[in-house]
């Protein structure tokens, strides 16, 4: 799997919605090998998209649709100004890596001066604590190319509710320390909460 993650400021996000509306109805149909796009607006007016794709030559060939630019160049004028665009080559999934169930979805962005030890206790806790926090439905690590170390995780949960008791429960000793190895890990975390999540695939 291949992810694009784009972020910037809105004026507005009815209107925001109404563009990616207007691409699923004219543009997603003939978008060969996209998996599927996660977005919303925070309540500080953070708009974040992350979108799935099959390889990043499907991505690109996305990308190169005259259709494309030209919805994009529509797009682009909702924002405050500039737009950032993250390419993930490394994506690791768990739990599925997506889901249009969600009532709540949490973007973390942050860096990590060793990735691999973040897989692998990602890893650990999946196999050890598969039943933990059942009202988190999947989640996908994805690795900016052009950041070392950098990454946005996003995280996919049945509602905020659920998600904020599940918080709350004091986990098993042995889980406890992973999710602090985890933190530990993790420098310069965003939290960016979709609280509105706009969830879409091919078969949505």
């Amino acid at each position: 799997m291949f992810v694009q993650v784009i972020q910037g400021r809105v004026s507005d996000a009815t209107q925001l919605r109404q563009g990616l509306d207007d691409w699923m109805a004219r543009l997603a149909p003939d978008a060969e090998g996209w998996l599927g796009s996660t977005a919303g607006v925070t309540e500080d007016g953070t708009s974040v998209a992350v979108v799935r794709f099959a390889s990043a030559e499907a991505a690109r060939r996305n990308s190169e649709r005259a259709q494309q630019g030209e919805w994009w160049s529509g797009m682009s004028k909702l924002f405050l100004g500039d737009v950032t665009f993250h390419d993930c080559s490394e994506v690791v999934s768990v739990r599925a890596g997506g889901s249009d169930d969600a009532g709540f979805v949490q973007v973390m962005q942050g860096r990590t001066r060793d990735l691999a030890r973040l897989r692998e206790v990602d890893a650990m806790f999946e196999q050890r604590f598969p039943d933990l926090r059942p009202e988190l439905l999947c989640y996908f690590v994805a690795v900016h190319d052009d950041e070392d170390g950098a990454f946005t995780l996003t995280a996919y949960f049945t509602s905020e509710e659920a998600a904020r008791a599940g918080e709350r429960e004091e986990p098993p000793a042995e889980a406890a320390e992973l999710l602090q190895e985890e933190m530990q890990l993790m420098q310069d975390v965003v939290f960016l909460d979709l609280r509105e999540p706009w969830l879409h695939s091919p078969r949505s």
